[in-house]
């Protein structure tokens, strides 16, 4: 009797136990900032379609296992600070910025939390994000994209195809920090060979009154800066290039999908697939100290040729040979 009556207790003890241990054990989700001056994406992917598709080949399964908080500041650059600070208080794992306001809002909101930065196009050690590449210190680390001398690459490539090119107008955001240097390589590239003129764009505004200026001093072709901002606008940008036959120089793929007509830029969808590298090693346990910070390495080439057509541009045959992608 008193054998039955003993195991009875413990059974009862395990089902009073057995719920409660079974959630101890069952580890909570990552938690994965992802914080951006831009405006949310009507895809439904939230912008990181690449970035959760690698984490799922690396094992991670979305809702199981990992979340993604997602932060946008939707072009006003004066709101990244506080929704980093949201971030912090969540709290979250681990913080993956995307462009320079963001990463630095980011930098200035924790010190402890993991911070992974992508599409940077300044360099990260003069703008104080990381001490070096090789060692960037504190809780920083990830990729950047800058390359002295693209825009030297770009304009020549537009000589190759408009010699006669004497005026090139430049789409920037002042609140980007990176887009005043993209403004000085811009100059300096174009030497006395053209004249340069910089338009700022902060907002939807801003752009409507850059069109109206390039319109009132008509210009020989368009360049555009590696913004957010301005990447948010990409279609709108393309349409205006087209209806006033300027030949349009952007730093993304994009751009020439929406219609502008040549790109030399990183690859955006496999700088977001690398970025799951980093986003992995840090939830692992690896310190941001100890990963270096990765810059660029190759640049894709991309033409689009009914771009091309419609403003009555011949592409040179050397070009289309260079070309990693052409748009038809």
């Amino acid at each position: 009797m008193w054998v039955r009556s003993i195991s009875c207790i413990v059974s009862a003890l395990v089902l009073l136990s057995g719920p409660s241990t079974l959630v101890a054990q069952t580890p909570k989700p990552y938690r994965i900032g992802w914080l951006s001056d831009g405006a949310p994406p009507s895809n439904g992917t939230g912008g990181v379609g690449e970035l959760q598709q690698a984490l799922r080949e690396a094992g991670y399964v979305e809702g199981r296992n990992f979340v993604i908080e997602y932060r946008y500041a939707a072009g006003n650059a004066e709101r990244l600070p506080g929704l980093a600070t949201e971030l912090v208080r969540v709290p979250v794992d681990v913080i993956v910025t995307s462009g320079e306001p963001a990463a630095l809002a980011a930098q200035r909101a924790t010190k402890t939390i993991p911070i992974v930065v992508t599409q940077i196009a300044i360099d990260p050690v003069k703008a104080g994000l990381i001490t070096s590449f090789g060692r960037p210190e504190a809780n920083i680390t990830g990729l950047a994209t800058l390359s002295d001398d693209l825009w030297e690459k770009r304009l020549g490539l537009l000589k190759e195809i408009v010699p006669k090119v004497s005026r090139l107008a430049v789409l920037w955001n002042p609140s980007n920090p990176g887009n005043a240097g993209c403004v000085d390589q811009i100059k300096v590239a174009a030497g006395l060979r053209m004249q340069v003129l910089a338009l700022e764009v902060r907002d939807t505004a801003a752009l409507e009154r850059a069109f109206a200026s390039m319109t009132r001093e008509p210009v020989d072709a368009l360049a555009i800066c590696w913004d957010t901002v301005l990447f948010g606008r990409a279609a709108a940008i393309a349409d205006f290039a087209l209806k006033s036959r300027l030949p349009t120089l952007a730093p993304l793929k994009e751009y020439v999908e929406a219609g502008c007509l040549l790109s030399l830029g990183v690859s955006l969808p496999a700088h977001k697939r690398r970025t799951a590298y980093y986003v992995d090693k840090t939830l692992k346990g690896t310190k941001p100290a100890d990963l270096p910070v990765e810059r660029a390495a190759q640049f894709d080439l991309v033409v689009n040729v009914k771009t091309a057509k419609a403003l009555g541009l011949a592409l040179p045959a050397q070009l289309m040979v260079l070309a990693d992608d052409v748009v038809r």
